[in-house]
């Protein structure tokens, strides 16, 4: 059902495998009736046809248009960025290619054939292509599990006589707002032209009061700097007025029903700022035929097809979901240099990366890596630093490059005195050429702590131990930061090892206190609502550990009001419940973590940096909002914070956090570019393209790394070492070893393995 891409192509893949097959198709339009323009197709998914059948393959790309350029116009500015490697055909073309191999293979087609009763259908399968309005999917959306996310960003699919070159997006502020145009050459002189923009934005134009013709008029004046005079077209004749969406993002728990099976977009849609939705529709059909023409048991088959195509799916859809949000959120970037700008975008969906750029358009990436250079104040030169070993100024303070490594508890103190086995661990890692490295949570109470071997800074002998650490990682040419903190209510348990970790100490216990009663969990401890005396008493304590910090010598300071620890347990719903002056809007729950930050600034020298770790989200209905996050890291930032490092969760034990790689940056961007602070971005990252790709797009101006400076103390000097870069300096005593390893490298890329 249905004679889209999809449905076509797993018709043709059918018979290709098996001709002895009957296969029908039904369409409930005509064969010459199409509602979109051009299609795009990767290299890659030119790739997979020919794998699956040469000929189809070979028509198609016949019928190509090809280009490998993306411009971006911004600003009176066009920035162009090469190697991309797309092609574009029309709809209609393409329908009518699928169309003429389907019936040479013995497809048989069936226009305007409305299959009104599944049931009566004497077939031993169903599939549903019937695309992103499938009649089968929603008449029972029940039993495929649909879930269905309308996004924000109106959006209209026009066509157009002027023929783009390459791969365009186009800009354009108005007094309402952004738009911008995707457009690209489909096939000789005619071009996919795409507007889109915020819902506001549509409003305040005009456009929900015009029909099609006038939309056409207005976004022709909007856009005619790119247009040449050439007018726009739309071509969704069954649709009256106005002929502006919004993108629903679909997705199935479950994709079959008996012998009723969903392919393309009836069982999935990505957004088409990744062109992506006749992709998945041709590779769910080569999967599907495969599946269907398999020996063995037909459910077996279909929940082996489902099973692996879901994988790709979700690999898709969450690169769409990023792309999708990138232009939702446009205005965070539009203040960016264009060359940024660019970057960022081609970047958006995390499927292109720093690295990948460089091998597509080395010229535009390097152009990209100077841009940043300069913009940190760097001097010209003829060596550029990628953007992780570019440097970094706060305030007195300045960092030789953006690789930190993380807060880790190592739970390894003895009364909170932090030993040898803390001097060999932050030791090693101030010899592995991160520009920065924190203390693990050091907490600035015996109360404070979360296991009897957590680091304390509360008492003199603490500060003196830690001076020992600090003296040796400055010796070693590093900066070092203290993390500072109070467990609050996931205090007073045992190591998060042996029989009983994490689980609450039986001897030598200690009370707990938090922003409000609630235990951690039904097994914890439950704290006390602190009193007013109780935060004089947690201000002071922090304030003598700031004194501390400051006689042993520490570069940084950070405050930690994430994680569900104390001052985490003010800033989240989740957690604060009271009805004074400290609960509430997130003004009055920002009031005593803010007080603290505030102390502990006028105890610390102007001219060093303090920064603040926030939890952003709680991944919790109900639970700290993003805008709360941004209102939060303005108000620590207007009190003196010169970097919010932004983590995220661990307010709840029933939150559910949606892992994956950099997870966590899309918090670190929205803070940055719309608080306008310096943040570092932290979760998953562990990758140098990871890194770079981060820092050049703008959504972070520091990166923490926690396991992978566990599993390798030396992760910054082994990366320069493989990307080339010199500007690192190692340990006077280790040049030779890394010297060596920098030229057997070298020889690796140019003649192979060694």
């Amino acid at each position: 059902m249905g004679a889209g891409p999809g449905g076509l192509y797993l018709a043709i893949s059918l018979k290709l495998r098996d001709p002895a097959l009957v296969v029908a198709v039904h369409e409930r339009n005509r064969a010459d009736d199409t509602f979109g323009w051009g299609v795009v197709f990767s290299d890659q998914t030119l790739a997979n046809l020919k794998a699956n059948d040469p000929e189809t393959a070979a028509t198609i790309e016949a019928a190509f248009v090809h280009w490998d350029d993306i411009e971006v116009h911004i600003h009176g500015r066009c920035i162009r960025s090469g190697g991309h490697g797309f092609a574009g055909i029309g709809r209609q073309n393409l329908l009518t290619l699928l169309q003429a191999r389907a019936r040479s293979l013995g497809v048989v087609l069936h226009f305007e054939s409305e299959v009104a009763d599944l049931n009566a259908l004497e077939a031993d399968v169903i599939v549903a292509a019937d695309g992103l309005n499938s009649r089968v999917r929603n008449d029972t959306p029940e039993v495929f599990g649909v879930d269905v996310d309308v996004r924000a960003n109106k959006y209209i699919w026009l066509g157009t006589t002027r023929a783009f070159g390459a791969f365009t997006f186009a800009f354009v502020e108005t007094p309402h707002g952004w738009i911008w145009a995707h457009a690209y050459q489909f096939e000789p002189g005619t071009s996919t032209f795409i507007a889109e923009c915020s819902e506001t934005t549509w409003r305040g134009l005009g456009f929900e009061g015009m029909d099609q013709a006038r939309t056409c008029r207005a976004a022709e004046a909007l856009f005619a700097d790119w247009l040449d005079g050439h007018p726009l077209m739309s071509n969704a004749k069954h649709q009256r007025g106005s002929a502006w969406l919004n993108f629903p993002r679909v997705a199935c728990e479950r994709w079959r029903d008996g012998r009723v099976v969903l392919l393309g977009d009836a069982a999935h849609t990505a957004h088409f700022s990744i062109g992506s939705g006749t992709k998945l529709a041709f590779e769910d059909a080569i999967r599907l035929a495969r599946a269907l023409t398999d020996q063995g048991d037909l459910d077996a088959c279909l929940a082996a097809y489902e099973a692996e195509r879901r994988i790709e799916v979700l690999k898709l859809q969450s690169a769409a979901r990023n792309s999708t949000e990138w232009f939702e959120t446009v205005d965070r970037y539009t203040n960016l240099d264009p060359l940024q700008f660019t970057y960022s975008l081609l970047t958006r969906s995390q499927r292109v990366s720093h690295e990948n750029l460089r091998l597509r358009d080395p010229g535009f990436l390097e152009a990209v890596e100077r841009g940043f250079a300069a913009a940190a104040g760097g001097p010209p030169s003829d060596s550029v630093p990628a953007p992780m070993f570019t440097p970094l100024q706060l305030r007195g303070l300045t960092l030789p490059n953006r690789v930190v490594v993380s807060p880790m508890c190592m739970y390894s103190a003895t009364d909170g005195t932090v030993g040898d086995f803390h001097l060999v661990h932050l030791g090693a890692r101030a010899m592995g050429g991160a520009g920065l490295v924190f203390t693990e949570m050091t907490n600035v109470s015996a109360d404070a702590r979360i296991t009897p071997g957590c680091a304390g800074m509360y008492r003199p002998e603490h500060r003196d131990a830690w001076k020992r650490i600090v003296d040796f990682v400055h010796g070693q040419g590093a900066r070092i930061a203290l993390q500072l903190a109070h467990a609050g209510r996931k205090g007073s348990v045992e190591r998060p090892w042996g029989p009983r970790a994490d689980q609450p100490l039986i001897d030598n216990g200690w009370p707990l206190i938090a922003a409000s009663t609630g235990a951690w969990t039904d097994r914890d401890q439950s704290p006390r609502a602190m009193t007013r005396d109780d935060m004089d008493r947690v201000r002071d304590d922090f304030v003598r550990a700031t004194g501390w910090a400051d006689e042993a010598g520490f570069d940084l300071v950070e405050l930690h009001c994430a994680h569900g620890y104390l001052l985490s347990s003010f800033l989240t719903p989740i957690s604060n419940h009271r009805t004074d002056d400290y609960g509430g809007s997130v003004e009055n729950r920002l009031r005593f973590p803010l007080e603290v930050f505030s102390a502990m600034r006028s105890a610390w020298p102007a001219d060093r940096p303090m920064s603040v770790r926030l939890s952003a989200t709680d991944w919790m209905e109900d639970g700290l909002s993003p805008e709360d996050a941004v209102i939060i890291a303005r108000a620590f930032a207007d009190a003196g914070c010169d970097l919010i490092d932004v983590s995220a969760g661990q307010t709840s034990p029933d939150s559910r956090p949606v892992h994956g790689r950099m997870f966590q940056t899309p918090l670190s961007d929205r803070i940055r570019n719309e608080a306008g602070v310096v943040t570092m971005a932290v979760g998953n990252i562990y990758e140098t393209d990871h890194v770079n790709s981060i820092l050049a797009a703008g959504r972070a101006d520091l990166c923490a790394l926690a396991r992978p400076h566990l599993a390798d103390p030396n992760w910054s000097l082994r990366t320069a070492a493989e990307t080339g870069w010199r500007g690192v300096q190692p340990p006077v005593q280790y040049l030779a070893g890394f010297a060596q390893l920098a030229r057997n490298l070298e020889r690796q890329q140019q003649t192979g393995p060694v």
